[in-house]
């Protein structure tokens, strides 16, 4: 959120942020057990439309198709005992080589995986990975203005207790959160961060200042919104807002930003 209707600001946090030029495309690669999952929320809304236009690769792999055995098994029990399954490194290990060098998992499948130091490749470079588990750092719009400057991004979306903890050193070079909470896998989060990042991509959102005029772009919750009619029910839409004076509505939604960050996140405020 700038703090008035000049496009400057917005400019300036794209390139800060390294935002793709419009010419540029995203390829998003997500790794999960229910590919079927990602079916509806890809071909709807802005992100059904960035996919058609170009701007966004959006590819979902079944994890199951790098298992060796006649039941597809993805997890196994844990080492030292407890309770629920852990997914298996094996699987994860041939999964992420195929997926990063674009081969068909016939080619990794069998393989151990890279040794510890060792380049995570066959024949290519390693994208950034991001795995989405509760223990990963919180995604921010920070975060996801940086993902957005990625030429490509491979989402790994967890299930049952957890990964194999070989997957989070050796795979994922990056381990994302949605927040303090535990859901039932990683599909929901990944979500989440393909919607945070794909927004901020030229031509996906009509207006291209609007993702950088918002809450969390600088650092403050966003101000209220109004439109018509004027009066309902007795509600007026503030006078500052109908006035046509332009420095006076900038300084009113700076200031109803830090009063509503204040009462609602002072954690952003640094108090």
């Amino acid at each position: 959120m700038s703090a008035g209707d000049s496009p400057e600001p917005a400019a300036s946090a794209r390139e800060a942020a390294g935002t793709p030029s419009p010419s540029a495309a995203m390829r998003i690669d997500v790794l999960t057990i229910f590919p079927d999952w990602f079916a509806g929320p890809a071909d709807v809304s802005l992100l059904g439309r960035a996919a058609s236009d170009g701007t966004l690769d959006l590819r979902v792999h079944d994890l199951r198709d790098w298992t060796t055995d006649r039941h597809r098994s993805v997890d196994d029990a844990p080492y030292g005992g407890g309770a629920g399954m852990v997914m298996r490194p094996d699987v994860w290990f041939a999964a992420a080589e195929s997926v990063w060098n674009d081969l068909p998992p016939a080619a990794t499948v069998g393989r151990d995986g890279p040794p510890p130091g060792a380049a995570h490749t066959v024949g290519g470079e390693r994208p950034r990975t991001v795995l989405l588990t509760p223990r990963g750092m919180p995604l921010t719009q920070r975060l996801a203005a940086e993902l957005a400057a990625e030429p490509r991004l491979v989402l790994c979306c967890g299930r049952y207790e957890g990964i194999d903890e070989r997957v989070h050193e050796q795979v994922a070079t990056d381990e994302v959160s949605l927040g303090d909470f535990v859901l039932l896998g990683g599909e929901v989060a990944a979500a989440a961060l393909v919607e945070a990042v794909v927004r901020l991509l030229p031509g996906v959102v009509g207006n291209e200042a609007s993702p950088w005029d918002e809450s969390f772009s600088d650092g403050l919750l966003e101000y209220p919104h109004y439109t018509r009619p004027a009066r309902l029910r007795g509600l007026d839409v503030p006078e500052v807002l109908r006035s046509g004076d332009h420095g006076r509505v900038a300084a009113w939604r700076a200031e109803q930003a830090e009063l509503l960050t204040r009462r609602r996140r002072p954690d952003l405020l640094g108090g």
